[in-house]
């Protein structure tokens, strides 16, 4: 009976450990990844969407071509830019990290993303921010699935991307529920 109670207890407190926050790289192969973000964010879904499009507050500049995230700007609408500008010499530098797919307020964005070292890559990212309401709680996912050639060699790829993607992903919740990334 003890050992029964014992097991549900621990079966319990995973599943609320699992339930603030969830990280899982699965269907790594060399032709592709998907890697997922889960948690609770302590905030209302219109909330989360609203930081979702203020991009640049949240995205550590360690990681933009420009090395300042300020360079940022995200047109939170189908077909928009995630793109990035900056000065180089007389010149002006530009890249594009991501094209809207979907803009579903309070709700999702998805976008087609090459970022970083993808984007020399001959593949296909889809990256999506979710969120909904249930049992009480507003639940953040976030989503980047990437497919390519095999020899595009993504199995090598996967586990960074998944770091800068966790790190990313922590750094919204704080600027959800604090106003600061860090």
């Amino acid at each position: 009976m003890k050992t029964r109670r014992a097991a549900a207890l621990a079966a319990g407190l995973l599943a609320l450990a699992g339930a603030a926050a969830r990280a899982e790289t699965s269907e790594v192969s060399s032709s592709g990844f998907t890697i997922t973000h889960a948690m609770v964010v302590d905030a209302e879904p219109q909330k989360v969407w609203q930081a979702f499009t203020q991009l640049p507050k949240w995205w550590n500049s360690a990681h933009s071509w420009s090395g300042q995230a300020s360079n940022m700007t995200l047109d939170a609408s189908a077909g928009g830019c995630w793109c990035e500008q900056w000065a180089v010499g007389g010149a002006l530098a530009s890249a594009v990290h991501g094209r809207v797919l979907l803009a579903l307020p309070g709700s999702a964005l998805r976008l087609h993303a090459w970022l970083g070292p993808l984007q020399e890559q001959p593949v296909a990212g889809v990256l999506t921010f979710g969120t909904a309401r249930r049992d009480g709680a507003t639940r953040l996912r976030v989503t980047y699935r990437v497919a390519g050639a095999p020899e595009a060699g993504l199995d090598k790829l996967a586990q960074a991307v998944d770091g800068v993607m966790g790190e990313q992903v922590k750094r919204l919740k704080a600027f959800i529920e604090t106003g600061k990334p860090d």
